[in-house]
């Protein structure tokens, strides 16, 4: 395994991160939940991210046993707030009543005295920044996390929380966007104000909801068993990735994987960590073989000729809109989705 710091801070996380948005869950095999999560330590990953809002809940109480006896100081755990944890009004988004009730449902259902960072799962309009960033300090300061950190916030909205943060004096350090060789949307903007505030990216969906792994074929059916064929599985992100023309194009990196002696998911991996702003790439699992094919990814620089041959590929079908950022309001159902 290799770490990174994340942004400008002293915290190092595993450049690989293992996500449980999809992979917990009631749905779920919970043996195989557990493997997921000893796979993923004993491949030197230590680095965990979940959302309260993931399965109702359920996937952090799902994380805590599975790190249940594993030494706390040695594993970072991040967890996000924004969503519904309940039927109320003020169960959702960014308050500060909801943020300081929403940690505090986090660390029970994870069974731990804090996390490492807490990050805003989506901006809020409805609630003033100032009362966000105020609710955060509070957290910090109390001891139940050591950083903040957001998710699909746009770059005038992470400047402006990272100019408050340092007001309250605590350590916005991390953002979470969306980010594969197919979904290019924080280069223009995000990234670059990222890298000026010294804030890290914990980019989830690097291979694209499973697209860049190329499983999925132009002109085919979906594969039994893959998360677009479980219509209970969030299979409803992949639709803008299952046309045949992007399929086409994902199929034209064959022999550039098969040239660096790479599978297709280890070759978006890679081409993912290759961005200096990259502190961790977050991946779910549902077999633990998954994990170890996907470390590999690890071991893999790529040059020049590589990185201009993925552009070739995939450059007519990426998006890079930066008005795509999904940052969304609580009434707007997108932000569940990541």
């Amino acid at each position: 395994m290799k770490f990174s710091h994340v942004g400008s801070s002293g915290l190092v996380v595993s450049r690989l991160a293992y996500g449980n948005w999809l992979t917990r869950g009631p749905s779920r095999n919970t043996e195989t939940d557990q493997e997921c999560v000893r796979a993923a330590l004993d491949l030197g990953i230590t680095t965990f991210d979940t959302a309260d809002l993931y399965a109702d809940g359920a996937a952090e109480e799902s994380l805590g046993r599975a790190l249940r006896g594993v030494r706390r100081e040695g594993v970072e755990v991040l967890t996000k707030v924004f969503g519904p944890t309940g039927p109320g009004r003020n169960d959702m988004g960014l308050s500060r009543k909801h943020i300081r009730e929403s940690i505090d449902g986090s660390l029970r259902r994870l069974g731990m005295e804090y996390v490492d960072v807490y990050q805003a799962h989506r901006y809020d309009p409805s609630t003033p920044l100032a009362e966000t960033m105020e609710a955060f300090a509070d957290v910090v300061h109390s001891g139940k996390a050591h950083y903040i950190g957001v998710s699909e916030w746009t770059a005038g909205q992470i400047r402006r929380g990272h100019a408050l943060a340092r007001e309250l004096r605590i350590p916005l350090v991390s953002n979470q966007p969306q980010y594969s060789a197919l979904w290019r949307v924080p280069e223009a903007e995000v990234m670059p104000v990222c890298e000026e505030l010294g804030i890290g990216q914990f980019v989830w969906s690097p291979l694209a909801q499973g697209v860049l792994t190329g499983k999925y074929l132009p002109g085919r059916s979906r594969p039994e068993g893959s998360r677009a064929a479980d219509a209970n599985d969030g299979s409803e992100v992949l639709t803008p990735w299952l046309k045949d023309d992007v399929l086409e194009r994902v199929q034209r990196l064959r022999p550039v994987a098969d040239g660096l002696g790479l599978t297709l998911a280890q070759l978006a991996l890679a081409w993912v960590l290759r961005h200096p702003g990259v502190s961790s790439a977050v991946l779910g699992a549902s077999r633990p073989e998954q994990l170890a094919d996907n470390v590999k990814a690890l071991e893999t620089r790529l040059d020049d000729g590589v990185v201009a041959a993925v552009e070739e590929a995939l450059g007519p079908v990426a998006n890079r809109d930066p008005a795509a950022t999904e940052s969304s309001s609580p009434t707007d159902p997108e932000w569940r989705l990541s």
